[in-house]
Formats: C-alpha cells, structure tokens, sequence
C-alpha cells in the first residue's frame, strides 16, 4: 500500500445532482421540481409553521401562565445536608465555598438555608437567605446565622 493507491471507502463519496443541465442528463426540463405550481417556482419559501392552510398549532392552543422576570432563584439546601457535611469534614463554619467543593453548588448560585432535619452541632452558617425554621434551629444548636 502506497499513497498512489489510496482510495475513499465505498459509498463514502457520492456524486452531486447537477439539475438543469439539458434533458440528457435525465435531469433537465423541470429540474426535479415537478410540474407549475408555487413550489416550483423561484424565490419560494414556506412560512415558518405553515401548515397548508390548516390553523397552525401555535394559533391551536391557548397561551397561558408567564414569567416574573424579577424572580430570583435560590438552590435549596436543608439542615440535614449541613448537619452531614459538617461532621464528615469536622467543620465549624459553612459557607458558599464549602458548599461548592462539596459539590452541592454551581459558582454562581444563590444559597437558600431550609429547615428539613436536626442541626445537632453548633456551627456558624453562612448563606443568602435562611428559612425561619432553619434560622431558628441553627441558632437554638448554639451557632450563628450569616446573611451574605
């Protein structure tokens, strides 16, 4: 085998059509358009969810509900995922960065301390925003709540 002999696999390499070349080539006349109508014609193009005259599904179905643009999105993290952090590593201080190498968040979230389980250790917490009842229980196990 040598580079003179190279060759791409079979059926790999198809050879274009080249319509409207004259009737010889099998190909000439309409050019694979078929006969007259809208679709043959030149500059056609079908509208985007046109569906043949039909009433198309966007204009189908109702609209319904929106987005508050104002919302402000929190990744929920209860105490008992604190509670497990905290004594796996023997912390005595959570913030966003022991959360995110933990791998509970991304860089950029927003932190959002919520009351389900027991908070036995007394730890100082740090986040965006607490619960009332995670708060409360942080800070009745002896530690201390920091809103960033």
């Amino acid at each position: 085998m040598n580079l003179s002999n190279l060759t791409p696999a079979q059926g790999s390499v198809k050879t274009r059509k080249r319509i409207g070349r004259g009737t010889g080539s099998g190909l000439g006349g309409t050019s694979t358009k078929g006969h007259k109508g809208q679709k043959s014609r030149s500059g056609y193009s079908k509208k985007i969810g046109f569906e043949g005259g039909q009433m198309p599904i966007q204009r189908r179905l109702p609209k319904f509900g929106f987005k508050n643009i104002n919302r402000v999105e929190f990744k929920a993290i209860n105490l008992d995922t604190i509670q497990a952090l905290a004594q796996t590593n023997s912390l005595s201080k959570i913030g966003l960065a022991e959360l995110r190498e933990a791998g509970f968040i991304s860089k950029t979230a927003l932190v959002k301390i919520l009351g389900k389980g027991v908070l036995t250790v007394k730890i100082e917490v740090e986040a965006n925003a607490f619960s009332k009842t995670a708060e409360d229980a942080i800070v009745a196990a002896g530690g201390t709540v920091v809103k960033l």
